[in-house]
């Protein structure tokens, strides 16, 4: 098992530096009613149902590095083309290359025109309470904390980490909500028993009474590079979806 604290160290060093960082696309899509994505590479979780392995797996490449000003140029370029009000950084976990996500976020608060989603594991903002104080002067913030199971032990079986850095995702709201900065969980569910949903709900409720109110259910897309992962772990999912075939309060 592995630390994830210790493997962002590595893995930042390897996809930044000097300000920039390592993206392999940007896009549109229509999550969240349409939003504007920059999918970033490295990430310090290894879960076994991620669609972005690949550039999490192998940092190493030579994928393009962009400074924060190209990010955003890219960014809201696409969001003014297709008439979007949100962005994001997707794809592997923003939080690594920390420095780099401040001045993306500054340029995001200064342009003044879209909201931004940081959708992120909460790994170092549990790990670094300064991190969550950091992100509280910005107001077209929102974070999404994608907690991986609903305990330690399922955390552990879906990321290969060790199971007490699931504390660590319950601290970043803890440390969110002691700062003031908006954010909710979301929480993947496909292989979680109602009676750890019951409790996880009770753990998140001492913390903040509106992480059980704005509780996002997330699960498994079965895309056929992640079916073909689950099946040599001997994982199943108790539940799933094919993503060409998502209702649209999934999306």
């Amino acid at each position: 098992m592995y630390d994830p604290v210790e493997l962002a160290d590595a893995i930042g060093r390897i996809v930044g530096g000097g300000g920039r960082r390592k993206y392999y696309r940007f896009r549109g899509g229509k999550w969240y009613g349409g939003i504007a994505t920059a999918d970033c590479v490295g990430c310090n979780l290894r879960c076994i149902f991620c669609w972005s392995d690949f550039p999490r797996d192998n940092p190493q490449a030579e994928w393009d590095l962009y400074s924060p000003e190209q990010v955003y140029s890219k960014l809201s370029g696409i969001a003014a083309s297709r008439g979007y009000r949100v962005l994001r950084v997707s794809g592997n976990e923003p939080t690594i290359c920390w420095d780099h996500l401040m001045e993306l976020l500054e340029l995001v608060e200064r342009d003044g025109r879209f909201s931004f989603i940081l959708e992120t594991n909460g790994i170092l903002i549990g790990s670094d309470g300064s991190k969550a104080r950091d992100l509280s002067p910005f107001t077209k913030l929102h974070v999404r904390i994608s907690l991986k199971g609903t305990c330690e032990e399922e955390f552990s079986m879906l990321t290969g980490a060790k199971p007490e850095a699931f504390e660590l995702q319950l601290r970043a709201l803890r440390n969110l909500a002691y700062e003031g900065v908006p954010a909710h969980p979301a929480v993947m569910l496909s292989f979680s028993s109602e009676e750890n949903l019951r409790k996880l709900l009770v753990r998140l409720g001492r913390i903040d009474p509106n992480y059980v109110r704005y509780f996002e259910e997330e699960y498994v897309l079965l895309y056929p590079h992640v079916k073909e992962k689950l099946k040599r772990a001997g994982i199943k999912p108790r539940v799933a979806y094919d993503p060409e075939r998502l209702s649209q309060d999934l999306i």
